[in-house]
């Protein structure tokens, strides 16, 4: 369908757009709901449904994940490359247990580069709901 840009996550487009070294940013929404928008590298794990995003956690982002409760926050990532474009959709939780961080942690040394130390590191991992894109 015309204007249809609904992508499937093992969709050979959308994982080597994954793998390719691309900044993205978080949505999340701020507790009176408007949105806070942000820089962050992001993995795509297709297998897991899942992506992932390490940063401190007493950044924004992960408060306001975390201020979501146990069932989640809804967020978006958005990748834009040129004319081409990935926006992953989900709900996510923030994980500060040490294999979660440590598997994050592994992934973003592959995209992007090892990431620095950091003992207050948590991850907000997004279990994926939609994926929306030009590739």
């Amino acid at each position: 369908m015309p204007g249809d840009h609904r992508l499937a996550p093992h969709d050979e487009r959308v994982v080597a757009f994954c793998r390719e070294r691309h900044l993205a940013t978080l949505t999340t929404l701020r507790p009176d709901g408007t949105p806070h928008v942000v820089p962050v590298g992001v993995t795509f794990d297709a297998a897991a449904g899942l992506a992932r995003v390490i940063t401190g956690g007493a950044s924004r982002k992960a408060r306001h994940v975390a201020a979501a409760g146990p069932g989640g926050a809804p967020v978006a990532v958005c990748h834009v490359d040129g004319r081409r474009w990935l926006t992953i959709e989900g709900r996510a939780v923030v994980r500060a247990d040490r294999p979660a961080v440590a598997e994050a942690e592994r992934r973003y040394a592959e995209r992007y580069r090892t990431p620095r130390p950091n003992p207050d590191r948590v991850v907000i991992e997004i279990t994926v709901t939609n994926l929306l894109g030009s590739l």
